[in-house]
């Protein structure tokens, strides 16, 4: 499914966001400069396209790219030609353990088969005093404005989706996975269960997406 619409990703996600989703990104990455120093080794994990990838590697560090879907590495690879990308799942990373000090997931981290085991497998490969971020859709706290946006999530997003990806279901099963994913203080209860600590969280736009950070 995602390799189905990987050529059209970018597009539709500034579309169906109004551009929001630059703004989400950016905000996370300033939330994390403090741990972007030149010897820093980052993962971008479920990094897609590569938005997060190429905003991380600004800051110097060493960046690492992984996804599971490879028509999604190959758009990666040509908005950054040298960085070092391999197709993985995210259950199963094929990385030593505590060689990490950042891990960043930018929406992938609702398609996970195990939510639990994912968590886990962040803290296998992370150093201790390494951050975990996870940027991903959350519940809107206002009734008003969440009762607009799951109109739009459920009537609007799927058929313009549909239409300029070619890929109905893929603009279907969006607004499905979101709404069957955790609310933020649930996933944060969820990281706090795997075993990391000082785990917060920062809601964006209503509670539309929410930034949770957990360190090892």
């Amino acid at each position: 499914m995602f390799g189905r619409i990987a050529g059209r990703y970018d597009l539709l996600n500034h579309l169906l966001s109004f551009n929001l989703d630059k703004r989400w990104r950016a905000r996370t990455v300033k939330r994390l400069e403090e741990v972007l120093k030149p010897d820093a080794r980052v993962l971008d994990l479920c990094c897609g396209t590569g938005d997060v990838l190429v905003a991380l590697e600004n800051h110097g560090a060493w960046i690492l790219g992984s996804d599971f879907c490879h028509p999604m590495l190959v758009e990666c690879q040509r908005k950054s030609p040298g960085a070092p990308l391999f197709e993985a799942d995210a259950l199963a990373l094929p990385l030593k353990d505590a060689s990490l000090d950042l891990i960043t997931c930018a929406f992938g981290f609702r398609n996970l088969a195990n939510y639990e085991k994912g968590l886990q497998e962040m803290l296998r490969v992370l150093k201790p005093g390494g951050v975990a971020a996870i940027l991903e859709f959350s519940q809107p706290t206002n009734r008003v404005f969440g009762a607009l946006y799951g109109y739009f999530s459920t009537r609007v997003l799927p058929k313009v989706g549909g239409m300029i990806s070619g890929s109905g279901d893929a603009y279907f099963y969006l607004p499905d996975s979101i709404r069957k994913f955790p609310g933020a203080e649930a996933l944060a209860e969820t990281m706090k269960a795997a075993g990391f600590a000082r785990v917060g969280f920062e809601r964006m736009t209503g509670g539309v997406v929410a930034l949770h950070l957990g360190y090892k």
